[in-house]
């Protein structure tokens, strides 16, 4: 299993990763298939090194934005302040949303991996 992000994503998450240190960081990405062409940074609500949320509020604007420009709330980013970028416990309880890809950066490693967590279960997605 793979997905493709679009050109400067990789490098627009981490930018807004290592911009909010040393909370963490999230944001919602839009795309068709196993392509990710949008970036949405968010604001942490929590404001918490530990734990992120995004309001309702901005989930309903960035889909409006993702639907405006034809694609379809596909990924979930966020980041891990200290590493690393693999989902934690509380990531596989609170995870949401089954058909999205979530993307975890550890900015101070330079890392970003993706995973589909579904039923509390990880399975690695190549990313591309």
């Amino acid at each position: 299993m793979r997905v493709r992000l679009g050109p400067g994503l990789r490098a627009e998450m981490l930018a807004h990763a290592r911009s909010d240190l040393p909370c963490e960081a999230c944001g919602l990405l839009g795309g068709r298939g196993d392509e990710l062409l949008r970036f949405v940074p968010c604001r942490n609500a929590l404001a918490s090194p530990r734990r992120y949320e995004i309001s309702p509020e901005e989930i309903l604007a960035a889909e409006r934005r993702f639907a405006d420009e034809g694609l379809e709330l596909r990924g979930i980013f966020h980041s891990h302040p200290e590493g690393p970028a693999r989902p934690s416990d509380t990531d596989l309880r609170e995870a949401a949303y089954p058909k999205a890809v979530y993307l975890i950066a550890a900015p101070k490693e330079d890392d970003l991996r993706a995973f589909r967590l579904t039923s509390g279960e990880v399975q690695e997605v190549r990313v591309e």
